[in-house]
């Protein structure tokens, strides 16, 4: 999207970023509402009234000032005209969060500390049924111990994080949209894009998303630029012109009879992205790669499932690309109570090789996907991988929710490298013997102290195996706690 249409929109909704700074602390609520599930509609699940992306969230119900029930809910439903058609949402959140890390990088040497403070405020207005403006400002600090230079999605003085303008309407038993601006796009398998949440700053893009959605099936038009992050002010976050992100996603919602009993979706995608300055085994070249696939994900009675399977095509300068990428969770719920306890495990799969060398490109990318999924400490992607993870989830006490797993990983192809989170090599990997990557134990501990205020615990210790400490890489603890506000 060119700049100047981006500075057109960001003009629309200034004024609105302007009043939520001053914000300093923030939280969700419920997804705009749809003939379509919304819990599958391609904006995220949403819990409690609370969503990861807090345009997805409706608090129109708090019209009724008997639903209100402290200060903090008037800011959720403020009406801008006598009869309450036109009104403002304010929204925001206040995270304080500490990593350590071991052996940064896998690399024998001082601990890392990450002192790091999210603030974000976000105004939503909602002028009739049709018509909508949202903007969100975030603030992003990093300090601590051997810190290095940080990105501007880990440090950033000010972003505007989202701003966008949205027409929507009904024809018949068809839902139609339309959203132009900067905003979160997570209408896809959470591993191959999401919000990037573990960042300080989250992932967003840049341009226009079109909709169409009846009460059994959906689709979704994109075409995105990514945004370079600065680290300083409002005006340094800008489109990159060398990254390009467009395609279809579409949805069904699949019989509810089938395996005597299901609330299944299948989700099928063709996606093209474009990089200018695409990199691989240290030489950099325009790349061009496509994506086909589908999801197929849901609950069939106890059992839990999530599987993806997507093809990549494309090519790397003269060079054809060929990958493959597949993620499968599943777990079944031991009990009637939806508080039982949860026994599974997920298979993941990317592909690798031809990163150091010529002919077919066969490593695997996700556009932006959700990293922590293979290691909380970024330690590994679904790029020349292969991982068995068995894992429990359960609920020791009220309001507190506990996950165990322990993740096998492997390498798919001996003569190419082992990838970090960020799709930078190990450097040396590629030239040493072996499969076997790591075992991952991990742990993740979450007290939701009210439906506002949460504290959330993650440690995670990699131990190298046969590939990596041939390489020369280290063993690595990774500790993480934050405490999250929002409203």
């Amino acid at each position: 999207m060119p700049l100047k249409d981006v500075q057109i929109v960001s003009g629309l909704v200034a004024a609105l970023a302007g009043a939520a700074s001053s914000v300093a602390q923030a939280e969700p609520a419920g997804p705009v509402i749809t003939s379509y599930p919304s819990a599958a509609s391609g904006d995220g699940a949403t819990i409690n009234g609370y969503n990861l992306s807090r345009w997805a969230e409706d608090w129109s119900a708090y019209r009724d000032p008997a639903k209100r029930t402290d200060p903090l809910d008037s800011l959720k439903y403020l009406p801008l005209d006598d009869d309450g058609d036109i009104y403002l949402t304010m929204s925001g959140e206040a995270r304080l969060r500490m990593n350590m890390t071991s052996n940064p990088q896998l690399i024998e040497g001082p601990e890392q500390r990450q002192d790091i403070i999210r603030l974000v405020g976000g105004a939503d207005l909602h002028v009739g049924d049709h018509l909508r403006f949202y903007g969100e400002i975030a603030h992003g600090q990093l300090s601590g111990k051997n810190v290095g230079t940080p990105s501007g999605s880990l440090r950033n003085k000010f972003v505007r994080q989202q701003y966008f303008a949205e027409a929507k309407g009904r024809v018949g038993d068809v839902d139609f949209g339309v959203r132009y601006g900067r905003q979160e796009f997570t209408d896809g398998p959470n591993l191959l894009i999401s919000q990037r949440d573990n960042n300080t700053i989250r992932f967003v893009l840049n341009g226009t998303r079109a909709w169409a959605r009846t009460s059994k099936m959906r689709a979704t038009l994109f075409d995105f630029e990514t945004t370079d992050l600065g680290n300083g002010g409002l005006g340094d976050d800008v489109p990159d012109k060398n990254r390009r992100f467009s395609g279809v996603s579409a949805g069904f919602v699949l019989p509810g009879q089938w395996l005597g009993g299901s609330n299944l979706y299948f989700d099928p995608f063709f996606w093209r992205q474009r990089n200018h300055v695409g990199t691989w085994g240290g030489v950099v070249s325009p790349a061009v790669r496509y994506y086909a696939g589908a999801r197929l994900w849901g609950n069939v009675g106890m059992v839990a499932l999530d599987w993806t399977l997507v093809h990549q095509y494309g090519r790397f300068g003269n060079r054809p690309i060929r990958a493959w990428q597949a993620f499968a969770a599943q777990s079944v719920r031991l009990g009637t109570d939806k508080s039982a306890p949860r026994i599974g495990f997920h298979a993941d799969y990317g592909s690798g090789g031809g990163a150091f060398g010529n002919g077919t490109l066969r490593n695997a990318y996700a556009p932006f996907g959700n990293n922590i999924y293979f290691s909380y400490g970024l330690f590994l992607t679904a790029t020349n991988l292969i991982a068995v993870a068995p894992n429990i989830s359960f609920q020791p006490i009220k309001g507190v929710q506990a996950r165990l797993e322990y993740q096998f990983s492997w390498r798919d192809n001996v003569r190419d490298a082992v990838y970090r989170a960020n799709y930078s090599p190990y450097i040396g990997t590629e030239r040493v013997p072996g499969k076997a990557v790591s075992r991952i134990a991990r742990a993740q501990i979450i007290y939701a102290i009210s439906s506002r205020l949460a504290l959330t615990t993650r440690a995670e210790y990699l131990q190298a195996q046969d590939v990596l400490r041939a390489a020369n890489y280290k063993n690595s603890a990774f500790l993480a706690t934050w405490l999250s506000f929002r409203f």
